[in-house]
This record gives C-alpha cells, sequence and structure tokens, in this order.
C-alpha cells in the first residue's frame, strides 16, 4: 500500500499545465494532434515509462483513472494517424472498457468532433501464456466517411500485473 501511495504521490506532483497553454487548448479545441517526430518519440518514450508504472495502480482503479493512461499504449500507430486527439482519447477509452469486459465485449464510440467518424474495440480472444501472463486480442475498427479500417492487436499484461499493453 505504501508504494502505491509513493508512486500517486509522484505521479501528482508531475506539472500537468502544458508548457504554452494557449497552443496546446486551440490544437485540442481544433481536434489536430500536430506529430512531429520528437514528439513520437517522447509519447513512446515517455508512455512507455509511466505505462508501465501507472498500468498496476491505474489497472486496479478503472473508470476515470483510466483516462490517465497515455493513448500510445492503448491505440495502434495506424489509428493515431487516422484520429484527433479526442477521438484517440475515445478509442483508448473503448479498449479499456471492452478489456474489463473480457472476450466477446464490444464498445463503440461517435466522435465527438467530427460527424461520419465512428468506432469500436472488440475483445476476440485470450491467452494465458506459460510465464502467468495473460494476452487478449482486440480488434478495433474505425470508420471514416463510410471508409472502415480494421486493425487487430494484442494486449498483454503480465502475471500480477492488471493493466494491460500493446504487445
Amino acid at each position: 500500500m505504501l508504494r502505491v501511495m509513493t508512486i500517486a504521490a509522484i505521479l501528482l506532483a508531475v506539472p500537468t499545465a502544458p508548457a504554452i497553454p494557449a497552443v496546446q487548448d486551440s490544437a485540442q479545441e481544433q481536434g489536430k494532434c500536430e506529430d512531429t517526430p520528437e514528439k513520437k518519440a517522447k509519447r513512446s518514450m515517455f508512455g512507455s515509462m509511466i505505462g508501465g508504472l501507472t498500468g498496476g495502480i491505474l489497472g486496479r482503479a478503472g473508470g476515470v483513472a483510466s483516462s490517465l493512461v497515455p493513448v500510445g499504449s492503448l491505440v495502434t500507430d495506424e489509428l493515431l494517424k487516422l484520429l484527433d486527439c479526442k477521438e484517440q482519447r475515445q478509442a483508448a477509452n473503448a479498449t479499456s472498457k471492452a478489456l474489463e469486459g473480457g472476450v466477446g465485449t464490444e464498445v463503440s464510440w461517435k466522435s465527438e468532433t467530427r460527424q461520419n467518424v465512428t468506432g469500436s474495440s472488440k475483445v476476440t480472444g485470450q491467452q494465458k501464456l506459460a510465464d502467468g501472463s495473460q494476452c487478449m486480442t482486440v480488434t478495433d475498427v474505425v470508420i471514416i466517411d463510410g471508409e472502415e479500417t480494421t486493425v487487430p492487436k494484442r494486449m498483454c499484461r503480465g502475471k500480477g500485473e492488471s493493466g494491460y499493453r500493446k504487445a
């Protein structure tokens, strides 16, 4: 319990305000994410680190806390390119909820920022590995202006962990 409280305190101590609020807020309001190679590298590095640290804690908490997990740890790169910031969060939340429900669970979402954009995440398989870790196959579907993109992904968690990550 002390370990959980220590990690939670560290996470709360990390500043959450953006360095240039007006620029970031403006980009989010327009539903656009400018993705430079530097941002992608940072997201990958910090997303992996923070996702690893918080996966166990937030996996137990669920609900609102799951929205704090980095989108990149739940959504495939192919879909990140197609979706704006808010849609990426919606897709990540759908994956989280589908994983909680297990095999056969499908969670759909509709874009809050663009018309004719919808998506869903469905857990289609589950596998327990010899080392005690567990993996689930999740199929993401995104439909933009009638064009469907289907991307399967494998989400795994190690023995004793509660949060899933892309494998």
